[in-house]
């Protein structure tokens, strides 16, 4: 009786959350500059009757109680940042600040926690436990909005004992759901190295340290650290993205910088890289005569789902959608800073399909012309009540 509960309501609101959709699709908001989005979540909260409270400057915390709530607390969590990307969609609810986009769907996330914060506050007197609702700030920039939640106490009074995830899939189609256990992303550190040399006359290299050369030498060596130090069962990348030096033809510049990320899906093999990068690095810039400043700014770990979670999250997607619509999901080295939950409790990040051939909508996520298929709210919206309503772990 609660399954076809939480669906007939999840179809019912469908287009109102389709609504939600297009206006925080509009009104996208960089990482930690969440402010409208804040207050437009604290205010759809309100008028479910839900308390909250606001955390990490613009995070909402919001939480509804069930039959017994201290029989089991489970979180739900959704990010509420954009990205700085210029949309290319031409369509009514395209973004109204110029520069920043909802291109990885966290429009559609809020959307989908807040609708199974409705269903679920209208039914709580049909389930048990607690259910806390974590609407984050910066997903997409360091330190994370994670971790500055749980700084301030997010996993805590009361302290849920399992929470999840979803993240909008466009490889994946509309209806359907995938899940896995154990390793899903990557953690992601970025890279900063700057190399300095006595510069000059690009036809008397005699007389100075050609610090083009020597960054060229440091971005082929450095994927050795990778190719001959690293389980080959374990995956792990090194990309070096950007190199910056010179400006004309006939000078040799005294300094270069490179940018770069590296990721990995075992944290005690991340920070033996980091001392691998840092020693190889500065040992060889250091043989060919240049000096070096490197700086690894340590980023998101890698998300863990839990696998005993998973199995009983895996069950009830099957239960709610159908056996044929839950799949499994691909590893991948993209991250997210629900790691940072994943190492304090049990947790579980699925996928959610939006993608409809037919409709043309294929574009993948940080890309400008990214959208959805928006009848995937309605699905995103059930799934989710009904992992808050039923979850036991």
């Amino acid at each position: 009786m609660l399954k076809e509960n939480i669906r007939q309501l999840a179809r019912q609101y469908a287009p109102e959350f389709i609504d939600i959709r297009h206006h925080l699709h509009a009104h996208p908001e960089l990482s930690y500059q969440e402010f409208q989005t804040s207050a437009f979540v604290q205010e759809q909260l309100a008028k479910m009757g839900i308390p909250f409270r606001v955390m990490a400057g613009t995070g909402v915390v919001g939480s509804i109680e069930g039959k017994n709530p201290g029989s089991r607390v489970v979180a739900l969590r959704a990010d509420m940042d954009a990205l700085p990307i210029q949309e290319a969609n031409e369509v009514p609810y395209r973004s109204q600040n110029p520069g920043v986009m909802h291109a990885c769907g966290h429009d559609v996330h809020t959307t989908v926690l807040l609708g199974a914060s409705r269903v679920l506050q209208e039914l709580r007197k049909e389930w048990e436990g607690t259910v806390k609702l974590i609407f984050q700030p910066g997903e997409e920039k360091n330190p994370g909005g994670a971790s500055l939640m749980i700084k301030e106490g997010v996993l805590k009074d009361p302290a849920p004992q399992a929470i999840f995830g979803l993240h909008v899939h466009p490889g994946l189609e509309t209806g359907k759901l995938s899940f896995r256990g154990g390793m899903v992303m990557a953690s992601a550190d970025e890279l900063y190295i700057t190399i300095r040399g006595k510069g000059g006359h690009a036809a008397a290299p005699h007389l100075t340290v050609d610090t083009i050369l020597v960054a060229s030498h440091l971005v082929v060596a450095m994927q050795q650290i990778i190719s001959r130090n690293r389980n080959p069962l374990s995956p792990s990348v090194l990309s070096i993205t950007s190199v910056q030096g010179g400006f004309t033809t006939n000078v040799i510049p005294s300094e270069v910088k490179l940018m770069g990320t590296f990721r990995a899906m075992d944290e005690e093999w991340r920070f033996k890289a980091h001392e691998l990068i840092r020693k190889q690095a500065t040992e060889l810039v250091h043989s060919m005569g240049a000096e070096i400043d490197l700086h690894i700014d340590v980023g998101y770990p890698m998300v863990h789902n839990n696998e005993a979670l998973d199995a009983v999250a895996r069950a009830a997607a099957r239960e709610f959608m159908g056996a044929d619509r839950v799949l499994e999901t691909e590893v991948r080295m993209g991250a997210e800073d629900f790691g940072y939950y994943t190492q304090q409790i049990p947790g579980c990040f699925y996928r959610l399909g939006v993608m409809n051939v037919e409709k043309g909508i294929t574009s993948g996520v940080h890309t400008p012309t990214f959208n959805i298929d928006e009848s995937a709210i309605e699905i995103g919206v059930g799934m989710m009540a009904y992992l808050g309503a039923t979850l036991r772990f």
